[in-house]
């Protein structure tokens, strides 16, 4: 079922970390309270805006943009990063994932002409990587990472969630 018509995306508050928390705990993942506690410290600060997708009335996802990101490839150019974008499994593939990116694609189009985004390389994120593409985003050129640190040809690391690629998406002429 399509629920985008019955969705409303807003900032986060206060009384969101908790319920995010025990939301995807009943998936099984590990996301805990203080993780979006500290979202709103720097959003109240300017660092970050956090968006929250609500599909009547219950907690569907969220994304965040990272106006001040530690992957040098989008700080030294000043590029605001989407980041942590999740939306909970019975809100999959029902287009919530792609308008919360609208909204923070339209956020950062206020303050800069392009957009980064990184994604993980495990066949877990295979459907972010494919969404990606499919909105106009490209590799940003500079090869992948692990935990921020460009990776040479020939180095040995562990494929999980912090070996990613970075892509950027023109949003408009500058």
């Amino acid at each position: 079922m399509d629920h985008t018509q019955n969705l409303a995306i807003r900032l986060l508050n206060e009384q969101d970390p908790v319920g995010i928390a025990v939301a995807f705990a009943q998936m099984g993942w590990t996301k805990p309270e203080e993780h979006y506690r500290q979202y709103l410290v720097e959003q109240s600060v300017g660092t970050r805006t956090c968006l929250v997708a609500i599909v009547e009335g219950q907690f569907a996802g969220y994304v965040t943009v990272n106006w001040r990101p530690s992957y040098l490839g989008f700080s030294e150019q000043n590029i605001p990063e989407i980041q942590d974008l999740n939306v909970l499994r019975q809100f999959r593939r029902q287009g919530v994932a792609s308008r919360l990116l609208d909204r923070a694609e339209s956020e950062v189009a206020r303050l800069s002409g392009v957009v980064g985004i990184g994604v993980g390389l495990h066949p877990g994120y295979s459907g972010a990587q494919r969404l990606y593409v499919r909105r106009g985003y490209i590799p940003d050129g500079r090869g992948v990472t692990y935990r921020d640190r460009y990776m040479e040809e020939g180095a040995q690391v562990v494929l999980d969630d912090q070996l990613v690629l970075h892509f950027t998406k023109q949003l408009r002429a500058d």
